[in-house]
């Protein structure tokens, strides 16, 4: 009989199974004390905790456990294959330069928020922001910068190419999921003023009219009952694309290493150039934007994203095993960090949005984009109008194809903000 933890990996993925669809189930109750909670108590966080809780009661040991291994070799690279083949690169570019210009905005207002934010802190916190090795927390902000461009998966890409502590990983998410959800909130009341808002923005809102009409049509026009035919050729585009990436991506970070001492030296800041895993998902991004060229992208109306999606999910569970609760509160000095970095991210997206006379829309969406990525950007799209929901993955899917670069060049300079 097997004693506890449970080391079984065909057990504990039926555990973190039941774990997701508990959630999922639950949060779909839209009456009495589910519905309550999950207005307090994010979807995502669930995610993540009830695995965490699973590892921390002793029920199941992550140690030697390869969920987390196969999660984020096969399904990642398979997700963002599948959250990245329905995005139309035109369609994105006749939503007007003011929609990129807000997304990209929020993109650097992450990027330049982490370090300034790690910088502030330090004068009067310098513990909070200090750790060495592994343990040094700017890379566990890395992995937030992750979340916070792109989503899970890149998230997922930060925790491994910055090779952060696990036992701490949960400390971070929190502070992710707990800041962005409070900016989330924020952004959902501003929906409810969003005339009064653009109005002091003076935007023209014309185009979000021509958007609606746009984009009902086309959700309309791909939209179809999803065939057996349809799930083989999905799973035969997104494992054959993985195939392909872990490929391309082994031998190109070999022919780095192999050519270059910047990335052949582990103490170089480069170096995590050299992570043939950083390859794979870049490649995996460039297999799902070149099939978004063929008709391969008609199969987001087969559920493509929703796949993508479960993939992610199915991922976050087994991140969530490799926590340890009891470190989560540790340092609480991090939220502030958490809260300066958002705080950031959002007065640049004002900022601009004021010069640029930009619709709130486009600030609301552009920034959870980037913040919530593919979970939220379509909630918050939708709190405009239902037609709009694509635009908000539309953004988020081109969050996916920057966060891992964007996050990257965070996680860099936030090693240098430590150190100052």
């Amino acid at each position: 009989m097997n004693q506890l933890p449970l080391t079984d990996d065909t057990v504990i993925l039926g555990l973190l199974c039941v774990c997701l669809g508990f959630v999922f189930l639950t949060s779909s109750i839209k009456t009495g004390f589910w519905s309550k909670f999950y207005k307090v108590v994010p979807t995502l966080l669930m995610c993540y905790m009830l695995p965490a809780i699973l590892t921390s009661v002793g029920l199941i040991s992550e140690e030697d456990s390869n969920l987390y291994y196969i999660a984020s070799r096969y399904l990642l690279p398979a997700a963002l294959i599948l959250m990245t083949l329905s995005i139309d690169l035109k369609a994105i570019m006749n939503l007007g330069s003011k929609a990129l210009i807000m997304f990209l905005t929020g993109t650097v207002g992450i990027i330049l928020g982490g370090p300034l934010a790690i910088l502030i802190v330090s004068i009067f916190s310098p513990e909070t922001v200090g750790g060495a090795g592994f343990d040094a927390v700017w890379r566990g902000l890395a992995t937030i910068a992750g979340s916070w461009i792109g989503g899970g998966a890149n998230q997922a890409a930060m925790l491994e190419v910055f090779k952060y502590n696990p036992a701490n990983f949960g400390g971070m998410v929190l502070i992710d999921i707990v800041v962005a959800n409070i900016w989330m909130a924020i952004i959902l009341l501003g929906v409810g003023k969003t005339e009064r808002i653009d109005r002091w923005l003076k935007a023209d809102t014309s185009s979000i009219d021509t958007l609606k009409a746009k984009v009902s049509a086309h959700t309309a026009k791909i939209a179809r009952i999803t065939s057996l035919q349809d799930f083989v050729v999905l799973t035969c585009l997104a494992f054959a694309g993985v195939g392909l990436a872990h490929f391309l991506g082994f031998h190109f970070a070999d022919f780095l290493e192999s050519n270059f001492e910047m990335i052949r030296n582990k103490e170089k800041a480069l170096s995590s150039l050299g992570s043939d895993f950083l390859w794979m998902v870049v490649f995996a991004t460039a297999a799902g934007i070149l099939l978004s060229f063929t008709k391969a992208k008609n199969f987001e109306g087969a559920g493509a994203s929703k796949i993508g999606g479960l993939f992610i999910y199915i991922l976050v569970a087994t991140i969530g095993m490799k926590m340890d609760l009891g470190k989560v509160l540790e340092n609480p000095g991090l939220i502030a960090i958490g809260i300066i970095w958002i705080s950031i991210h959002a007065g640049l997206l004002i900022l601009v949005a004021k010069l640029i006379k930009a619709p709130f829309f486009f600030l609301a969406v552009g920034s959870q984009a980037n913040i919530g990525g593919a979970a939220s950007a379509p909630i918050v799209a939708a709190e405009f109008h239902p037609s709009l929901t694509s635009v908000g993955i539309l953004l988020a899917v081109l969050g996916y194809v920057v966060g891992t670069a964007g996050a990257y060049i965070c996680g860099l300079l936030m090693e240098v903000a430590s150190k100052v």
